[in-house]
C-alpha cells in the first residue's frame, strides 16, 4: 500500500492471529483535529473566504485566542509530524520572533481582530521552551504591548523538560502562564532515546520540582501510549510515576503515524531503520484505559478522550473548549492554523515563504475554507464528542440542528456496537470503549463527500 492509497479513515490493517483480529497501526492520520478535513481547504479560498472574513467585524461576544507556533527543537522526534526546525542559529531565531510580532501587527489592522481582548493564549511548537529567557521576555513584552493579555483566562506554555532552567521557569511564570505543559511522553530513557526525544528521565523530575515550587496554577503532564519499544511493564511504570508526581492534569495520546514522520517514511520505504514495533490499536486503547482507571482510583476525573484532571472545579482546558465551541483563533507562525469569523485559515508551511510575505507586509495565509452552516455544526459536534458527551439542546439553540433526527442512523449503529450509552433529547454519551476510539468513530458523522478521503 502506497502513501497515495492510504486514507485517514482506514487506520488499521486487520490480520488474523489464531482467529483474533489484530489492528495494526498503519501510516495515516488518526486524530481528528478539525472538520471538514484539511484536504478540502484551498488556496483560492484565501481571496474568496479568508480576506472577506478578516475584513468584517466579529460576532458579538465571540472569544478570541492567540496561538504562537515556536517551531524550534533540540531534536526532531521520530513520531513528530509538525513543522519544526533543528538547524536554525540564533540569528534565524531572532528574525523569526521579529516576524511573529510583525504578523500580529498585521492582524491588528483587520476589522475582525482590531481592538479585541484575548481570552486565551497558547505557546505551542515545536518547543516554546527552546527559546532563551531573554528571547521569551522580549517576545512576550512586544506582543503584550500591542495587546495586553493580563486578563486572559488561560495562557498555556508547552515545554520540553530538558530545556527548563530555574531562570527560564521563573520568566515563564512571570509571563502569566496559567498552564505549564510538560512533554514527558515516557519516563524510560531507552524508549525516549529510540523515539528521538531530547530529554531524559532525570530532567523530568528536576523540571517538575522547579515548576511546583513556582506555584503554577496548573501543571500538566503529557504521555504517549504506544511509543516505539513500549511494553506493558513500562507503561504501568509510567502511569505509576505520573501518579507519584500528582500533576493537576494528565494528557494521554495514542501513538499515530501521519505521513511525514520519520517512522512513517521508514515503513513506507521498507528501510527497516527502526527495529522496535509500534503497538497495535487494541493495545494502545487498553493502555489508555488502564491509565484512566488508575487515575480515577487516585481521585482524577476523565474529561475527554485524552485528559484527566485532579480537580475539575479549578482545572480547565480553556483553549480546547473555546475552539470546540467555535471561538476565533489567530495562529501566528509558519504553518499555523487559525479560525476567524467562521473561516478556517492556514499559514504557508515553508520558512522562506512565510518570512518573505510577512516581511512585505502581507498576511502569510496559504489556504482557507469557509464551512457551510451544516459543516460548522458537524465540526462542533464531532469535536465536542471527544469530551464523551454532547447536549442536543446546544445544537438546537445554536444551529437549529436536531441531533437525534439528523444523526439517528450513526447513533443507532454506535449504540448497537456498544460505543454509545445514551442518546436522548437531554444527552448523547459515549461509553468508555467509545471514548477510547472516538477519533475513528467521528467520520460517521461527516458529510458523504468527506468520508474516506485523505484527511490532511
Amino acid at each position: 500500500m502506497t502513501a497515495k492509497t492510504l486514507v485517514y479513515s482506514v487506520l488499521v490493517s486487520v490480520e488474523s492471529t489464531g482467529g483474533v483480529a489484530v489492528e495494526q497501526t498503519e501510516v495515516g492520520s488518526y486524530f481528528v483535529a478539525n472538520y471538514p478535513p484539511f484536504s478540502v481547504w484551498t488556496k483560492e479560498a484565501v481571496a474568496s473566504a479568508a480576506r472577506p472574513a478578516l475584513a468584517k467585524p466579529p460576532a458579538p461576544g465571540l472569544p478570541l485566542g492567540l496561538y504562537l507556533h515556536i517551531p524550534f527543537c533540540r531534536k526532531r522526534c521520530h513520531f513528530c509530524y509538525f513543522r519544526v526546525y533543528t538547524d536554525k542559529n540564533a540569528r534565524d531565531v531572532a528574525h523569526y520572533l521579529d516576524t511573529l510580532v510583525r504578523e500580529w501587527e498585521l492582524y491588528l489592522r483587520e476589522p475582525a481582530i482590531a481592538g479585541r481582548e484575548l481570552d486565551f493564549v497558547y505557546f505551542g511548537g515545536g518547543t516554546p521552551s527552546f527559546l532563551s529567557t531573554a528571547q521569551l521576555e522580549s517576545l512576550v513584552g512586544r506582543l503584550s504591548a500591542l495587546t495586553p493579555w493580563a486578563n486572559a483566562e488561560e495562557i498555556t506554555f508547552e515545554c520540553e523538560p530538558g530545556t527548563l532552567t530555574p531562570g527560564k521557569l521563573e520568566a515563564i511564570r512571570g509571563m502569566g502562564v496559567t498552564r505549564l505543559s510538560l512533554g514527558i511522553e515516557n519516563f524510560d530513557d531507552r524508549i525516549l532515546e529510540i523515539n528521538g526525544r531530547a530529554h531524559r528521565s532525570a530532567e523530568i523530575f528536576t523540571a517538575y520540582e522547579k515548576a511546583r515550587k513556582l506555584d503554577f496554577p496548573q501543571v500538566n503532564v503529557d504521555l504517549i501510549a504506544g511509543m516505539l519499544g513500549e511494553t506493558d511493564a513500562n507503561w504501568q511504570a509510567c502511569v505509576g510515576k505520573t501518579l507519584e508526581l500528582q500533576p493537576d492534569s494528565v494528557t494521554i495520546y495514542q501513538m499515530e503515524l501521519p505521513f511525514n514522520t520519520t517512522i512513517s517514511r521508514d515503513l513506507i520505504k521498507g528501510t527497516h531503520v527502526f527495529e522496535e514495533p509500534v503497538a497495535d490499536w487494541a493495545t494502545k486503547r487498553r493502555w489508555v484505559a488502564e491509565a484512566f482507571e488508575a487515575l480515577e482510583a487516585a481521585g482524577y476525573h476523565v474529561g475527554s478522550a485524552y485528559t484527566a484532571v485532579k480537580d475539575p472545579s479549578r482545572t480547565h482546558f480553556v483553549y480546547r473548549d473555546r475552539l470546540w465551541q467555535g471561538a476565533d483563533l489567530v495562529g501566528l507562525g509558519v504553518a499555523s492554523f487559525g479560525h476567524v469569523n467562521g473561516v478556517h485559515l492556514q499559514n504557508h508551511d515553508t520558512w522562506e515563504v512565510y518570512n518573505t510575505l510577512v516581511g512585505r507586509g502581507e498576511l502569510p495565509t496559504s489556504r482557507a475554507y469557509r464551512p457551510s452552516h451544516e459543516e460548522r455544526a458537524i465540526r462542533e459536534l464531532v469535536l465536542q464528542l471527544k469530551r464523551g458527551s454532547i447536549r442536543p439542546a446546544y445544537f438546537r439553540d445554536k444551529y437549529g440542528l436536531e441531533v437525534l433526527e439528523r444523526f439517528g442512523e450513526p447513533l443507532a449503529e454506535l449504540q448497537a456496537e456498544g460505543y454509545v450509552s445514551r442518546a436522548d433529547a437531554e444527552l448523547v454519551a459515549l461509553t468508555r470503549e467509545g471514548l477510547l476510539r472516538v477519533d475513528v468513530l467521528l467520520p460517521r458523522f461527516f458529510l458523504p463527500e468527506h468520508q474516506g478521503i485523505r484527511y490532511t
